[in-house]
């Protein structure tokens, strides 16, 4: 194979389903800055898609924008896939490098984004009676994106069809492991937070008593 940009590396990656992390792998191929673009794309798209989706379809109830609940469904989210993957497939003999990791899974998120920013789009075209063709735009997205990233962790831990099932069934149970363990760290240092606000409270009170 002939060598690419990186740019053309990732056409070749999402349009090549089969081979073409396994060509990304053994031409040391792809890029974290391209990797980091799709998954920026991903948490701009999760604010149109949930905030400026056609109201014929979608109306939000939500009154306050909140920007932390999109960090945490996308750029969160993927990191603690990268994490969990990580830790699984170390422990499986897995070839593939943190980065690479990143790089991969990122890869193959892109028909799903791209049909975020599709939906979005077509919600503001269509009419009600055309949802199926937002459906159908949803279904390829997820279904790509699913096929990509299987074919992503099979090439960058060089694993067999099933060990790489494994690894995903395993790489999912990590990560609600890690989310509750974030979760309890994160209500541990509010109650720590609450209590040395309370001594300052009661201390900064007494002194001007």
């Amino acid at each position: 194979m002939m060598d690419l940009t990186q740019k053309q590396w990732v056409k070749h990656s999402v349009f090549h389903p089969f081979e073409g992390f396994e060509d990304l792998r053994w031409k040391k191929g792809g890029s974290v800055l391209y990797a980091s673009i799709v998954i920026l794309l991903w948490f701009v798209a999760s604010i149109l898609y949930n905030n400026a989706y056609g109201f014929q379809f979608y109306a939000s109830t939500d009154k306050l924008f909140s920007i932390v609940p999109h960090i945490v469904q996308t750029i969160a989210l993927f990191l603690v896939w990268v994490v969990g993957n990580w830790s699984i497939c170390t422990l499986l003999e897995g070839e593939g490098t943190m980065k690479k990791i990143y790089i991969y899974s990122a890869y193959a998120l892109i028909p799903y984004v791209v049909s975020l920013y599709v939906q979005t789009l077509l919600s503001h075209i269509l009419i009600r009676d055309e949802a199926i063709f937002i459906t159908c735009v949803s279904v390829i997205g997820l279904l790509w994106s699913v096929l990509l990233m299987f074919n992503a962790i099979k090439a960058v831990h060089q694993y067999s069809i099933a060990k790489t099932l494994l690894a995903i069934v395993l790489t999912i149970v990590a990560m609600l492991i890690i989310l509750i363990l974030l979760v309890l760290l994160v209500a541990l240092f509010q109650q720590v937070y609450v209590f040395f606000s309370s001594i300052y409270t009661e201390i900064t009170y007494r002194i001007r008593v």
